[in-house]
């Protein structure tokens, strides 16, 4: 067997990301001697831990190992345990969907990120829920469902798209130049 060992970005699905942040909860708590924390720990995990399928636990584990996000290591005991690398402890901070934050360069590139999405009424809360945390991270409602924000945001964006399992609705543009720059500007404190 040849084992290729590359990087690649993936994308993550809810059932890898829950993966990640109970490992990474994992962690936290075993380098916490303090009781009360453990609890306030699992007491946030409490939602996360419902309603994992199997099936679908078992294939995540596995791309999730494919991705070099985890290490899994056999046991003597026949035990398996899964180790978070230094990737997988990196993303599992991130995936807290309400805690996202984007990370303002020093110099603005002079570009415009717009994130466009279109979802069906029979999705109303994934629409309602992108909107939301649109506005929460900082974007400009430039329209209903255009938001407009100046520095680099895609990571967060895809975050949230994949979250919502929205990628079909969803688009995002870089532009340069836009009719009402000015205004946008202000807004962002640019001028």
């Amino acid at each position: 067997m040849v084992k290729v060992n590359y990087k690649k970005k993936i994308r993550l699905g809810k059932t890898q990301q829950k993966i990640l942040l109970l490992l990474f909860a994992g962690l936290s708590m075993g380098l916490s001697n303090n009781p009360k924390k453990h609890f306030e720990i699992l007491g946030e995990l409490h939602e996360e831990l419902k309603n994992f399928d199997k099936r679908c636990l078992k294939n995540s584990i596995r791309a999730l190992y494919e991705s070099n996000v985890v290490k899994i290591k056999e046991n003597k005991d026949g035990t398996t345990t899964l180790i978070l690398s230094e990737d997988g402890k990196r993303r599992a901070v991130s995936f807290n969907i309400n805690k996202i934050k984007i990370k303002k360069s020093k110099k603005w590139d002079k570009k415009w990120r717009f994130v466009i999405f279109d979802v069906p009424e029979r999705k109303r809360g994934v629409r309602n829920s992108l909107r939301f945390h649109l506005k929460a991270i900082g974007f400009f409602e430039y329209q209903k469902s255009v938001f407009a924000y100046p520095y680099n945001c895609r990571d967060e964006i895809d975050y949230i798209i994949e979250f919502y399992e929205a990628r079909e609705f969803v688009r995002y543009i870089i532009a340069e130049k836009i009719d009402n720059e000015l205004h946008l500007k202000d807004f962002f404190g640019l001028v």
